[in-house]
């Protein structure tokens, strides 16, 4: 099954909400409102940040999102996230949730990952980069299987996350 993307729009943003509240999101997300009013920002063009719901075989299966690192760069987010200096202009970092619990552990958020940063190198993106919680051990294992790799010379420096970048030579086994 190939994973398919399609741009987050207004009429998503109930499905989200909704996706958000859920317990295994809450453990990693902020306050749904919040959440999605960051959303809403994306889709109505005051964040530059590439909002998509990721699926297979047209069925809805969960968000994922690109955002420019240089875009990033003011308050909250420098005090929040200080690393992002750290980074070339040019990097881009992605966020991925699984909408349903009982589709965690299976694969899909490491294909989905890999059919995601496949699209983000064909359009010339070359530092990709995921910060997850490094308390997210499955997040973590997933996000390894799909290539990335914890930024070694970051390691301890980046408060409650994990930087990790894409690196093109291969994914684990």
């Amino acid at each position: 099954m190939a994973v398919e993307f399609r741009p987050v729009t207004a009429a998503d943003l109930p499905m989200l909400a909704e996706w958000i509240a859920r317990p295994h999101w809450q453990e990693w997300w902020e306050d749904p409102s919040k959440e999605i009013a960051y959303v809403r920002d994306m889709v109505e063009g005051r964040d530059t940040t590439r909002p998509f719901i990721f699926g297979e075989d047209g069925a809805d299966l969960g968000y994922i999102q690109a955002w420019h690192i240089a875009d990033q760069r003011f308050e909250p987010w420098l005090t929040l996230a200080p690393w992002l200096t750290a980074l070339p202009d040019d990097a881009v970092g992605v966020d991925l949730s699984i909408a349903e619990a009982g589709h965690l552990g299976r694969g899909l958020g490491s294909r989905a990952l890999i059919a995601f940063v496949a699209m983000l190198r064909a359009e010339g993106h070359e530092t990709i980069v995921i910060d997850p919680d490094p308390a997210n051990a499955r997040a973590v294992r997933a996000y390894e299987k799909a290539g990335f790799r914890a930024i070694p010379a970051l390691l301890g420096k980046t408060g409650d996350s994990l930087l990790m970048q894409f690196d093109a030579a291969g994914t684990a086994p």
